[in-house]
């Protein structure tokens, strides 16, 4: 869960397809991006450098195994776990909020996680 988003911003961003609001967390401490190359024990600056030399997602994971760490079964339920509940109740409520009042959806009591807003923008959530 996420890593594939994550390589496809840092591609999108390299073309300059990226959306501005998505720039200034890229990678940053205390955001997925940061969090996600945290878990695998990769520098974000690393994994953005051999994402731009090409590769599939694949191929970009087993970097990272190799440059980091190799996640087992139980640090993959750990992860998505803690993914699938990132902005309630946490560190991230601040952003999340932000956000929300960004694209006029305050008023959306459902929207509690990253997750869930995430979907919502990209029209997997109504």
């Amino acid at each position: 869960m996420y890593f594939p988003r994550m390589l496809d911003k840092i591609r999108l961003h390299a073309r300059g397809e990226l959306g501005d609001d998505y720039h200034a967390n890229l990678g940053q401490p205390r955001t997925a991006d940061g969090t996600c190359s945290n878990f695998l024990r990769v520098k974000y600056s690393d994994l953005r450098g051999r994402v731009l030399a090409g590769g599939t997602d694949e191929e970009i994971l087993e970097w990272c195994y190799e440059n980091g760490r190799r996640l087992n079964e139980g640090d993959l339920v750990v992860w998505n776990g803690f993914l699938s509940k990132l902005g309630w109740n946490d560190f991230v409520t601040p952003r999340l909020e932000k956000q929300k009042e960004a694209i006029g959806v305050t008023h959306r009591a459902d929207i509690v996680t990253v997750s869930e807003l995430i979907d919502l923008e990209e029209g997997r959530r109504s």
